[in-house]
Order: C-alpha cells, then sequence, then structure tokens
C-alpha cells in the first residue's frame, strides 16, 4: 500500500530543494529594487529642494526661505525642518538674500527689493596645510545665518592662513613669533614684543617697532614672521572696507579696499561689497536679520 503522507512530504522537500534557490533570488531582486527606488527618491527630493530654494529667493517665499538649511542632513530632514519652520515664519520681516553663482545680493521686505547691490564670494580654492593638518577651504557658507553684530571702521586681524599664503605667494618660509619669546636675526638683533608692538632690538638695546599691513609682513632672515594675536602688527586697518556686518564663525559682510574684486569669487569665504553699499545696508539692517546664502 502506497504511504501517501510521506510521498507529499518527500516532494515538499524537492521543492524546497530545487526551487528555493529561486525563491530566495526573487527576494533578493526585490530587495536590490526597493535599495535603488530609495536612492532615486533621495536624489529627487535632494535636486527639488535646491530647485525650490532658487524659485523662493525670486517669489519673495519668506515663509520657505526661513525654513532652508544646507547642512549635512538627508533631504527628507531638510524637508521636514521646512515644514515645521515655515508655520513660525514671519512674512513681514525683512530679510538679505546673497546668490553665489550670480554674486549678488538683495535686501527685502514683504515682496519689495529694498536694495540691489553686486559681491565678491568665496574663491573655492583650498590652501593645503603642512604636515598632513586639514586644508583650509575658501568656500561662502551656504544657507541660514544671521546678522550677530555691526561694526564702523572694523579692523582685520590675520588668521594664520593669511601667513602661509602669503609665504608661499612670495617664496618666504614663516616663523612664528611666540608671546614672550624672540627671534634672533643675521645681524645680531632680536624680533620680540614690547608693550602691544613687535619690535626689532639691536646690540645696543635699542628698540623700534616694526611696520606691517596686507602684503607687506614682517620679513627676517628670508621668513615671514607670524606676529602675536594682540599686537598691533596683527591689526590690518582698511582691509575690511568702511563698515562690517558679522554673521559668525569668522564670517562678514564687509566693504573692501579692492572694490575691482567685487563681482569675482575672490574673497576668502567673507561676503565683499563696495564701500558706499556696505554703508547703505549698515544703515538699513538691523542685528537679528535673517541672511539667506545659496
Amino acid at each position: 500500500m502506497r504511504d501517501w503522507a510521506s510521498e507529499k512530504s518527500q516532494a515538499i522537500v524537492r521543492f524546497f530543494g530545487h526551487g528555493g534557490r529561486v525563491a530566495w533570488w526573487l527576494i533578493g531582486v526585490g530587495l536590490l529594487v526597493t535599495a535603488i527606488s530609495s536612492a532615486l527618491f533621495a536624489a529627487t527630493a535632494s535636486a527639488k529642494l535646491r530647485r525650490d530654494v532658487t524659485r523662493m529667493v525670486f517669489d519673495d517665499n519668506e515663509d520657505v526661505l526661513e525654513a532652508v538649511r544646507w547642512g549635512a542632513s538627508s533631504a527628507e530632514e531638510q524637508l521636514e525642518r521646512a515644514r515645521q519652520d515655515a508655520q513660525a515664519a514671519s512674512p513681514d520681516r525683512a530679510y538679505l538674500v546673497i546668490s553665489i553663482e550670480e554674486r549678488r545680493l538683495w535686501y527685502k521686505e514683504a515682496g519689495r527689493v529694498l536694495y540691489e547691490a553686486p559681491v565678491a564670494t568665496g574663491s573655492g580654492k583650498t590652501l593645503v596645510r603642512e604636515g598632513g593638518a586639514p586644508a583650509w577651504k575658501f568656500e561662502t557658507p551656504r544657507g541660514r545665518l544671521v546678522v550677530r553684530s555691526k561694526e564702523e571702521a572694523p579692523v582685520w586681524v590675520p588668521p594664520d592662513w593669511h601667513y602661509v599664503e602669503q609665504a608661499r605667494k612670495r617664496g618666504l618660509g614663516l616663523t612664528r613669533l611666540e608671546e614672550g619669546a624672540a627671534i634672533r636675526t643675521a645681524d645680531g638683533g632680536l624680533i620680540t614684543v614690547s608693550g602691544g608692538d613687535v619690535v626689532k632690538r639691536d646690540a645696543s638695546g635699542f628698540e623700534r617697532p616694526l611696520q606691517a599691513a596686507d602684503g607687506r609682513e614682517i620679513v627676517a632672515d628670508g621668513n615671514i614672521v607670524v606676529p602675536p594675536t594682540g599686537t598691533n602688527q596683527r591689526r590690518y586697518e582698511g582691509v575690511l572696507g568702511t563698515h562690517r556686518l558679522n554673521l559668525g564663525d569668522g564670517y562678514a559682510l564687509h566693504g573692501t579696499n579692492r572694490p575691482e574684486t567685487v563681482g569675482q569669487a575672490v574673497s576668502h569665504g567673507c561676503v565683499r561689497l563696495h564701500n558706499e553699499d556696505i554703508a547703505r545696508l549698515y544703515d538699513m539692517v538691523p542685528v537679528g536679520t535673517p541672511v539667506y546664502i545659496y
């Protein structure tokens, strides 16, 4: 007598033995398709977000502009923040918009352009540090910033990258003068700090303050000397023009002593304007004004 139950069990085993591989293959294909679909969705959402930013700038959509954040988060997170922040945005609040691509600035309020001006933006260049340290990238930051403070006749304190850049441009070495230390020169003198000045002390003990300016740094024995922060030789007047609107993290809107560069991508990250334009904005734009850079 045939054992139908046994034959049925054997048939099931044969099915999964031969057809199981097909089933697992189908499952794998399904997972791959799902992953590709998710990636395409993320790319589409990111592209849409960038397209919407451009549209919002010219449509004066303040509610959505307030929501745009160009951070490292995913497109989905950015869109969710946009939905949340748009509800709290004030449509009547004045704001600044800067287009890096067009190198232009608009000051807007309630659908009206109150002021418009050309600007210079970050060059996008990279300056490599010595010793494998992270490089400096000279880019204007994108996103939503805020005018944190304002200054008349701003003084520029050159960062370290300025001295590295100058030394390489002029084929010179670089030496740092530490507070309380001295650099001995080939003529027997000493470069040191006295009071608030970097001075040159000769063999007789006579001291004279050294002069320093943008492009005319202190040079000793073929090396550019980096003065300590806080000394007068690390304070350059006139480089930033007549006024500055500070955005935080070292970035600002400011004037320039090189008006011919406005309209170009040449800065180290800040937004430069003609002195007459930044002077007008200084009077018009209050502290706390949102700044949208795209």
